[in-house]
């Protein structure tokens, strides 16, 4: 199902796939439910998922004024009430888990659990340059296809470039009809430049999982394993030899891993 959801302030755009435990995919920079297509097709058959372009991102406007991880997370919390869920399991990777981690603590009651892909507390030097390179990457680049190639260098392992899946990647990004404005883009990086959670994290209790990509530039094993530590018995695991979103590069592996936390939290173990 696909469809526009009518929040109180805005129209967001929602696709659910399956049937089963409720699970809630949040998106980080830009990206649309596609981005979680290999989860939409691949866990359909034990969950029913959820997920939905943030504001500002795909078929969901953004709306008047700036934007902030608190308004993101309450988009959140918006979409859920809108199906009648009263609880998920909450998956975000990069700006997603941010937005995720707000959720958790905003909104305590709707999250079940929490998978936190390339996560940080906050930005450090590294990660706060790279935001601002990408803000005016977007108008330096000769070409939109240039800047999608030097944005996912830190993105996606020299694997995927060199065996042609970054160029099919770039290829259906550029025909795809819904793209992020200029605007937009850098609207939703600045919501994250300053945004903090290290202090309020150990306020979220439910059961989390922390993953990390051994060869991430961006979020880094170090930035997610501090928020591993921050949050009350979480687990931190690093899958080697991966970059910035292993979900799409190694979808099987992170099926079955998270399928398996997912299944371990619904059984009390």
């Amino acid at each position: 199902m696909r469809e526009h959801v009518q929040t109180a302030d805005m129209q967001i755009w929602v696709e659910q796939a399956g049937q089963g435990a409720e699970v809630l995919l949040i998106g980080g920079l830009g990206d649309t439910v596609e981005s979680w297509q290999f989860q939409l097709d691949g866990l359909a058959d034990s969950f029913r998922l959820t997920a939905f372009d943030n504001r500002g991102a795909g078929r969901t406007a953004r709306g008047k004024g700036a934007v902030s991880v608190e308004m993101l997370a309450d988009d959140a919390a918006a979409v859920l009430a809108a199906y009648g869920i009263s609880s998920a399991h909450v998956a975000g990777f990069s700006g997603g888990s941010i937005i995720a981690q707000e959720l958790a603590i905003r909104h305590p009651g709707l999250v079940r659990s929490l998978v936190l892909q390339s996560t940080w507390t906050v930005m450090d030097e590294y990660l706060g340059s790279w935001a601002v390179f990408m803000k005016w990457l977007i108008d330096a680049a000769p070409s939109e296809r240039e800047f999608l190639k030097g944005h996912f260098l830190f993105t996606y392992t020299p694997r995927s470039y060199n065996d042609g899946t970054v160029d099919r990647i770039i290829d259906e990004a550029l025909v795809f009809p819904h793209k992020q404005s200029t605007e937009d883009i850098r609207a939703f990086i600045d919501a994250f430049i300053e945004h903090d959670t290290t202090d309020r994290l150990p306020q979220v209790k439910v059961p989390t999982l922390v993953l990390a990509g051994g060869n991430d530039l961006l979020s880094r094993p170090a930035l997610c394993r501090a928020v591993a530590d921050a949050i009350p018995r979480a687990l931190f695991e690093v899958f080697e030899g991966e970059a910035h979103q292993p979900f799409q590069e190694i979808p099987e592996r992170w099926n079955e891993r998270v399928t398996a936390f997912w299944r371990s939290v619904e059984q009390g173990t």
